[in-house]
């Protein structure tokens, strides 16, 4: 069965996303993005909000602008590889190759995609992601925490749920930002 992980960029607070401006510096630095390209190129599925989709959709022509670097050309190989899921009500069509729009998120439609996939999936999005905690199908976080905090917006994990981890891997970077890797008990 394959494994489903919450995994995102995080202000020291804990903000997945900034009432006001970015979450800080770190994740852009090319040893956490090479990182982060060898973590994920296993994963075979993204689920998306429509919001995470349409940041996550660049990676589709990355690799046309000239100049990219080998770190950002391999991110957009990985993406372009995965099956990608949008659950989005408002989306019309998408504009990437292997992607499909849900209108609603089911549980139990995505604990037969786990059942069944070959390669691990990601849900992406606070707000996604809240949705997947409260029906107990995420099996592991991966926290990418920045040195800034940024004092309010959309907070990594949601309000009213509790959740009992255990660590099962750390790394400090150059940059200064910290990987942490959780595991549900």
């Amino acid at each position: 069965m394959a494994q489903l992980i919450y995994s995102m960029i995080t202000s020291l607070d804990g903000y997945a996303e900034a009432a006001k401006g970015g979450l800080g510096t770190g994740a852009e630095d090319e040893e956490v993005h090479t990182f982060v390209n060898d973590l994920f190129r296993p994963v075979g599925t993204y689920l998306y909000g429509r919001r995470m989709y349409e940041t996550m959709v660049y990676w589709e022509t990355a690799h046309t602008e000239p100049g990219q670097p080998p770190h950002i050309l391999q991110y957009a190989r990985d993406w372009q590889a995965a099956e990608k899921i949008v659950y989005s009500t408002t989306l019309d069509s998408v504009s990437s190759a292997k992607t499909r729009i849900e209108r609603t998120f089911d549980p139990d439609a995505v604990r037969k995609l786990k059942a069944e996939a070959d390669h691990d999936l990601t849900v992406d999005g606070p707000n996604l992601a809240a949705q997947a905690i409260a029906a107990g199908l995420v099996d592991e976080y991966h926290l990418f925490i920045t040195t800034s905090v940024v004092g309010g917006g959309k907070r990594f994990f949601p309000d009213g749920v509790r959740l009992d981890l255990e660590l099962v891997e750390e790394r400090a970077f150059e940059s200064g930002l910290i990987y942490a890797r959780y595991r549900t008990r």
